[in-house]
């Protein structure tokens, strides 16, 4: 018997997920969440076979979970289920050796039939997204630019950041317009909005 966890936030979804794994006579789902933090105390206390993730819930998204399960050596089988076919995403995934990376548009057949081949050591990943891996676009930005971004989608004010890491000012705001100026983002917020759509935050 395959054991599952399933972790996504639409519960509708989530459901129907459920659902149709359990009509498989090999497959039992042991625990279905909505978010990432529900999706790590069920992997711990359940230790599937496979987890399927949902790459962006609240908490802890499905790439940071499937780091912590890489971590802790935790032997379940990693397999994102998504409805962005984005390069960063994918390159993140193909890093962290997550076993499946799907979109959630496939049809359920092809779901379980891939769930199968990961039990047998197989990767899989829906053709969509791996044309995407082939287009993926260089990161221009510097791992510090990253980090200015990050701490500006965490709502951080120049002044903030400047203090919690010991820069001036001026050097922050050198480093924002930067990483806008890469990007042809016309404000702080927006050059946010690229770099994260592009899978670079």
């Amino acid at each position: 018997m395959i054991r599952i966890v399933i972790a996504e936030d639409q519960k509708m979804l989530r459901g129907a997920f459920a659902s149709l794994l359990n009509f498989e006579d090999d497959i039992e789902v042991v625990a279905e969440v909505p978010d990432g933090q529900q999706a790590w105390d069920a992997i711990q206390q359940h230790q599937p076979d496979v987890c399927l993730l949902d790459i962006e819930m609240p908490h802890i998204s499905g790439l940071e979970l499937a780091e912590s399960i890489r971590q802790a050596g935790l032997p379940c089988k990693i397999m994102i289920v998504t409805t962005f076919a984005r390069p960063g995403y994918l390159q993140k995934a193909m890093d962290t050796q997550v076993e499946g990376y799907l979109l959630k548009d496939e049809p359920i057949d092809f779901l379980i039939a891939a769930i199968r081949r990961v039990m047998k050591g197989e990767r899989v990943v829906s053709t969509d997204l791996a044309a995407a891996l082939f287009m993926k676009e260089e990161n221009p930005l510097s791992e510090r630019e990253i980090e200015m971004l990050r701490l500006t989608k965490e709502g951080m004010t120049t002044g903030e950041i400047s203090k919690a890491l010991f820069l001036t000012r001026g050097t922050v705001r050198n480093y924002l317009s930067s990483a806008i100026q890469k990007l042809a983002a016309e404000s702080r917020q927006q050059a946010v909005a690229i770099a994260e759509d592009k899978g670079w935050l």
